[in-house]
This record gives C-alpha cells, sequence and structure tokens, in this order.
C-alpha cells in the first residue's frame, strides 16, 4: 500500500477484557481522510459484564452509557455506512470480538473487512510500530483509551511509519513539528 491510499482505522473501548463476557462499549473510526466520527454504545440488556479497572482507564461509567449511549443498531448501521472494504485495528483478536459483538446484538453483517494493522506493515515497521506509536502520542496530545482518540493515533502512527522509507526513524521525528 502506497502513502497515496489512506486506510480506514478502528478502534473499540471495552466493558472489559474478557473475551467471553465484554461488549463494546465505544467504539471510534478514523476516515482515510483524517476524519474522526465516534459512538458510545448503549448496552444490550443481556450484556452484563462490566470491570472497575477498565472503567477507569477509559473513564466511561455504565450509566453514561445507558443515558448516552446511542442504540446498538444504529451504532452498526452507521459504520456499514462510513466502511467499505477493509478497516485496519491494532489489536485484532479483541476488536474482532468486540465487532462481531456488536453486528450480532444489531442482527447485521458488517459490510467492510476487519484487519489487523500489521497487514499493511513490513517486518521493520512493525518492529517500530510501538516507537512511533510513542512519538504521535506526545505530539497529538490526546488521552489514550478513547475509541476515536485512538483511531486517529492508528492514522497518524501510519502516516508516520510510512515515512520511515524515505530514511526516517524513530528518533527524528522527536523534534519536529509535523
Amino acid at each position: 500500500m502506497t502513502t497515496n491510499q489512506y486506510p480506514a482505522f478502528i478502534d473499540f473501548e471495552a466493558s472489559s477484557l474478557d473475551l467471553i463476557a465484554s461488549y463494546p462499549i465505544e467504539v471510534g473510526i478514523c476516515m482515510p481522510d483524517g476524519t474522526l466520527h465516534s459512538w458510545l454504545i448503549q448496552p444490550h440488556v443481556l450484556w452484563l459484564d462490566w470491570s472497575d479497572s477498565a472503567e477507569q482507564v477509559h473513564g466511561i461509567s455504565r450509566e453514561t452509557l445507558q443515558r448516552e449511549g446511542t442504540p446498538i443498531s444504529e451504532v452498526a448501521a452507521n459504520l456499514n455506512h462510513l466502511l467499505k472494504d477493509q478497516v485496519f485495528c491494532d489489536a485484532w483478536t479483541f476488536d474482532s470480538f468486540w465487532l462481531h459483538r456488536l453486528f450480532k446484538a444489531a442482527n447485521v453483517t458488517p459490510e467492510f473487512q476487519l484487519e489487523s494493522i500489521s497487514m499493511l506493515l513490513d517486518a521493520d515497521q512493525i518492529r517500530h510500530w510501538s516507537e512511533f506509536r510513542q512519538i504521535v502520542i506526545g505530539k497529538l496530545g490526546l488521552p489514550v483509551h478513547r475509541a476515536a482518540n485512538d483511531a486517529l493515533i492508528l492514522h497518524k502512527t501510519w502516516e508516520e511509519i510510512m515515512g520511515m522509507d524515505a530514511g526516517h526513524h524513530p528518533v527524528a521525528h522527536q523534534g519536529s513539528s509535523r
């Protein structure tokens, strides 16, 4: 993939990291042009799992989801409307589980394919991903563990790491103002 073909990125926040009981509570996407969309997700009546430690990380309470969350079917419809072809994430095991859980509860099939960010990267870029991500987080100054912010961080990290082919390395970016 060339830098002219920007991918879309997705990130989820969840009730916990339990891959049996957890469910998505927020989803954020960063479109190829950098446009952000996010939704708090109103929990399905059967979604009961909750981790206080996860709430400490993302800062979203179950009460907030009940009060401000978007219905599951509306979130799934919005994702299908906005996303075509492939969308990329950095935690495929978790994100694919939460995506499946969301769409199953909505009784809808995703019209896009979720893929790991590693599909876009070569071995050297994968090796440097974490360094670039930390630099991007520092540059953006955004809180992490909110879905839209994390999707933007994926987008910007991908942008930065694609410049690595031009001889740029993580240390070289620290002082830059790009």
